[in-house]
């Protein structure tokens, strides 16, 4: 199976959070883009017998800065170059206020079939705070427009302990959203990465986060409150109504390989991780000449390769499967990782049997020390 990321570098405004390859929209090549995005697809398919692609994950960016005829150019040329199965899932990221029906339908002509919507929180408030430019009623109208034209496979994602964050604001904030019965939804809790606006601010002293138990209350209330409004957990920041799980971002979690094409983005093929120039005329400028703008190559080892198929699958609820595990690299993963599983089994973290093995609840509040492990 194959995986596709594409990514869309452009953003009418920058969020306070992010660190994700961007540019502001206003005065950038964006028709030259496209087309040099397609010329990348072309010349990495080449001659190659291609696997049937089974996801494609348009991310940002923002995707929806995309107008529609740009929309259906990239789409078209996706449909050509890849052999897409029957019932492959085609994911747009997109930023509510962005979706008129207009732009819906022709995303849908065009093969979309799942939208993932950033709506991040349901106070206007805080949207203003952390630099969003839509508003709740955004949210709203654009799911309106979406079930209109006809989308059923519909996203949202969520952040929690953003500043000035109460935990009855959160609390209100996943009510809301679990009033619109959506089949997936992705929450996470904010992380401050170098090179944000945030990050500044953190270093001023200027930014009041909420406390760490504050943090795990809410992520305690999120678990429960989706259990109990039937979207099942199935990786540490996803839930979903069964067969709405995100198949692309399993691949990822399960350590599968994909292309990533676009400025700044990432693939893994043939056991080898790449990443592409990120500015946009670095990455421009090879593909101008018909070259791939490929900026770093990395060979994986035996032991990386197995390090990170532990770090990546135990995000999953299922866990790791130990007979995949051995079937993927011929070693037994209870005598490879056996530290790392006796560390984390005594702390309480991690439990494991004949089959597989799997983070406990309060493991997947401290995922990133149970990952450690091993590494």
């Amino acid at each position: 199976m194959t995986a596709v990321y594409i990514h869309i570098p452009f953003c009418e405004h920058i969020c306070y959070y992010c660190d994700f390859n961007k540019v502001f929209l206003e005065g950038q090549p964006v028709d030259e883009y496209v087309n040099l995005l397609i010329r990348e697809m072309e010349l990495a398919t080449e001659g190659k017998q291609l696997e049937t692609v089974e996801t494609i994950f348009v991310g940002g960016g923002t995707p929806t800065t995309l107008t529609e005829k740009q929309i259906e150019r990239l789409c078209s040329a996706v449909k050509r170059i890849f052999p897409l199965s029957k019932n492959a899932e085609f994911t747009f990221e997109s930023n509510p206020g962005d979706l008129s029906v207009e732009k819906l339908s022709v995303m849908q002509a065009s093969g979309v079939n799942r939208l993932s919507m950033g709506v991040q929180s349901f106070n206007n408030e805080l949207l203003k705070k952390i630099g969003r430019i839509h508003t709740v009623q955004d949210v709203y109208q654009s799911i309106r427009n979406a079930e209109q034209v006809g989308f059923e496979n519909l996203s949202i994602d969520l952040i929690f302990s953003l500043p000035g964050q109460s935990e009855a604001d959160f609390k209100d904030t996943l009510e809301k959203a679990l009033a619109l019965d959506l089949p997936h939804y992705s929450a996470y809790s904010l992380i401050i990465e170098p090179k944000t606006i945030f990050y500044n601010l953190m270093q001023k002293g200027e930014l009041i986060l909420p406390s760490q138990d504050a943090e795990a209350n809410m992520y305690d209330f999120l678990m429960s409150e989706m259990e109990k409004n039937g979207k099942k957990q199935y990786e540490i920041s996803n839930f979903a109504r069964t067969g709405f799980e995100s198949r692309h971002n399993l691949v990822y979690w399960s350590n599968e390989h994909y292309y990533g094409f676009g400025a700044g983005a990432h693939g893994y093929l043939a056991d080898r991780r790449y990443s592409n120039f990120g500015p946009l005329k670095q990455y421009m400028t090879p593909l101008s000449e018909n070259k791939l703008p490929i900026f770093q190559v990395k060979d994986l080892s035996l032991k990386e390769e197995m390090e990170e198929e532990m770090f990546l699958g135990l995000r999953k609820v299922a866990g790791v499967n130990k007979k995949r595990f051995f079937e993927k690299f011929d070693r037994n993963l209870d005598e490879v990782f056996k530290d790392a599983l006796e560390t984390t089994s005594e702390k309480g973290w991690l439990i494991h049997d004949q089959q597989n093995v799997k983070l406990t609840r309060e493991g997947r509040f401290l995922g990133n020390n149970v990952f450690r492990e091993f590494l």
